[in-house]
């Protein structure tokens, strides 16, 4: 299989740089590094924690739930979310702080975990109604093999389905506001055109969550327009006649997602998994989906970016670990290979398993790795201990 050229698709530098506060490098996509070698992400954590003035920020939230609370019993704003911490803190939080009627909605997970639905139900037991959005099987697996294939990726059409679901929602039942937890291109990295606005552009979509890949491509893969219709967004006409509105409570309340998981487990019947997942040392993120791992794992052979480096570089700037120990967390955990849902993985991508490492092996850019004697390593891993 013909070797990607990643440098050039997700526009990466060729020099690798670590940032001197967390983790992260350079080669996460749309991050940027101050003339100190501190990435953009940091930046906006030590903003956050002494630029804002959060008791304004809380003021505008009051302001902006006045603006578009219903009196009709009616629902008054869509909490995307999959009974997990982050959006069952923000769903909580505007419901029975703010006085809010959300509907919340979730697109179905490529493979349900146990735990993952178990959360779900209590989310929904703890007081809220629920619109469980789930895609022909069919064709949902078709995209993602097609999207592990070709994107190095296969949860691309779970993201274009989860960030259009709840689109689709607002146009249908007529609700203008959409609340998202985290700006997750400004707390973890990426464009910071957002960084000191609560909402976001519809035209953004695009550019974060998709990779620029026309519906052409999906269509020459024998996928009609009919079936990619739930994946894709509402007629942007139909958005501007709704008058609909994106916005991130992370703008408006001060954004910490360990915190968020002590909220949960005492208000909406969250629960950890009892192991850690692979690829990283928390128990508490990400849990839904048994494909997760393989989206994770991609990351780190795009951008030798796994899940502990995001993990621990968020941990670091909450203050919640020492980079020293996030270093040591990044080199225990990170790149460790899905194994647990592998064999389940094979079958839902109708794959093998050579299949698979030519696939990952075609996304290994020169320019990070290496193989000695006939293994695969990171040139650059050992420059996480002295950041330049």
């Amino acid at each position: 299989m013909e070797r990607k050229d990643t440098i050039k698709m997700y526009k990466l530098p060729v020099e690798v740089k670590f940032c001197r506060k967390c983790t992260v490098s350079n080669q996460r996509p749309r991050i940027t590094f101050d003339e100190n070698g501190v990435c953009s992400a940091c930046n906006f954590a030590e903003y956050k924690k002494t630029k804002i003035d959060w008791a304004q920020r809380e003021k505008e939230l009051k302001e902006l739930c006045d603006r578009f609370r219903r009196n009709d019993g009616g629902y008054d704003v869509i909490v995307p979310g999959s009974g997990g911490k982050d959006g069952g803190f923000v769903a909580h939080q505007l419901k029975y702080k703010y006085g809010m009627n959300p509907l919340t909605v979730t697109w179905a997970p490529l493979k349900a975990t146990e735990i993952g639905r178990k959360n779900l139900d209590a989310f929904i037991a703890s007081g809220f109604d629920n619109i469980l959005g789930t895609p022909n099987g069919k064709t949902t697996r078709r995209l993602t093999e097609l999207a592990f294939r070709y994107l190095g990726d296969p949860f691309q059409p779970f993201i274009y389905g989860q960030t259009n679901f709840p689109m689709h929602m607002a146009v249908n039942h007529g609700i203008q506001l959409i609340m998202y937890g985290e700006n997750g291109e400004v707390e973890y990295g990426g464009d910071m055109k957002n960084a000191h606005r609560p909402t976001r552009d519809i035209q953004d979509h695009d550019t974060h969550y998709f990779s620029g890949m026309p519906p052409e491509f999906w269509t020459e893969h024998g996928v009609s327009l009919a079936d990619l219709k739930p994946f894709a967004a509402p007629p942007y006409e139909s958005i501007t006649k709704n008058k609909t509105e994106i916005h991130f409570f992370s703008y408006y309340k001060f954004w910490d997602p360990q915190e968020n998981y002590y909220y949960c487990r005492e208000h909406t019947g969250f629960t950890p998994n009892p192991e850690r997942s692979q690829g990283t040392y928390s128990k508490y993120a990400s849990l839904d989906d048994k494909i997760d791992g393989f989206h994770y794992y991609l990351a780190y052979i795009k951008f030798g970016i796994g899940r502990a480096t995001s993990d621990a570089a968020h941990e670091i700037r909450d203050g919640k670990i020492t980079r020293e120990e996030g270093v040591a967390l990044v080199k225990r955990y990170d790149g460790e290979f899905p194994h647990k849902y592998f064999d389940e993985f094979l079958d839902y991508c109708n794959i093998t398993e050579a299949e698979v490492h030519e696939v990952v092996d075609s996304w290994r850019s020169p320019h990070l790795w290496e193989q000695k004697e006939g293994v695969w390593q990171l040139k650059y891993a050992s420059y996480l201990d002295t950041p330049v």
